[in-house]
């Protein structure tokens, strides 16, 4: 039995490029892993089928009490699924439903926190949800927002983009590694590698260094153009947007920088987001 490495994210703020690091180096493959193959390492702990199985019938027949009730369970069969840790993607915050944690402590080794700014995750995120970009912003501001219930997956509670990021600073922070997007894309060596160390893990440097190749933006872009990617949302096109930085500085209004700056200030302070 092993415990739980949560990855954790507000959406649209690079879980699947680390989903898809991790398999890389872990796996080592000759070439870049398939984008449908990234759930090999790393489960989610939102899917229906999940805690169908571990209630004993049909999630459609679950109340929202029933569902966070189950959650411990649920987390509790992740740390059979393999004989060391676990790695769990959530878009969660680190928070409770019913009084009872969205994350459950008990069964967890630590967490990886991938932070992006809010500036580039809005546009990011009003296309994933099929919405205008002043109704991205709404929910990003939003402290009760939640994302919309799928076929597959029930939802997840976000709260707003600060309350999401400070939630999980509450977190310890020695056994919580955090990563800024920025850094992934700008300096991917040793934001990559200190990932690797905080796994514990000391692979050759040819290693690591396949693993963000075979990992980048460009790379992946073109597997899902070859196979589809079977976490894309109906409501859009493609997963794997732009995969850059920055272009809230194009897109956004004068008003709508205000809006998110307004209500993120002291957060968007504390990564060095505040526009200059």
């Amino acid at each position: 039995m092993g415990g739980i490495i949560w990855l954790a994210s507000y959406p649209k703020s690079g879980n699947t490029w680390t989903r898809t690091f991790i398999h890389n180096l872990l796996l080592n493959p000759e070439g870049p892993i398939a984008v449908n193959s990234i759930d090999a390492f790393v489960l989610g702990d939102m899917g229906k089928a999940g805690f169908a199985k571990i209630a004993g019938k049909p999630f459609e027949e679950l109340s929202r009490l029933e569902i966070a009730r189950l959650r411990p369970q649920l987390h509790e069969s992740f740390t059979r699924a393999h004989p060391d840790s676990v790695f769990v993607k959530t878009h969660s915050c680190l928070g409770s439903a019913f009084n009872i944690p969205l994350i459950t402590m008990e069964y967890t080794a630590g967490a990886i926190y991938v932070v992006r700014n809010p500036l580039d995750v809005v546009i990011s995120l009003a296309d994933h949800f099929g919405v205008g970009l002043d109704e991205a912003i709404e929910i990003l501001n939003d402290p009760r927002a939640v994302t919309k219930e799928t076929e597959a997956l029930w939802e997840f509670a976000l709260g707003s983009w600060s309350g999401h990021v400070r939630s999980w600073m509450q977190f310890d922070r020695k056994y919580c590694f955090w990563m800024r997007y920025e850094d992934m894309l700008e300096k991917p060596v040793p934001t990559f590698g200190g990932l690797v160390k905080f796994l514990g893990l000391n692979p050759p440097e040819e290693r690591l260094l396949k693993a963000i190749d075979f990992s980048s933006f460009d790379v992946v872009q073109k597997l899902e153009e070859q196979t589809g990617f079977k976490e894309k949302p109906d409501t859009n096109e493609r997963f794997f947007r732009v995969g850059k930085s920055g272009q809230w500085k194009e897109v956004l209004s004068d008003a709508q920088i205000d809006r998110i700056v307004k209500t993120h200030h002291d957060t968007m302070k504390l990564f060095d987001y505040l526009p200059k």
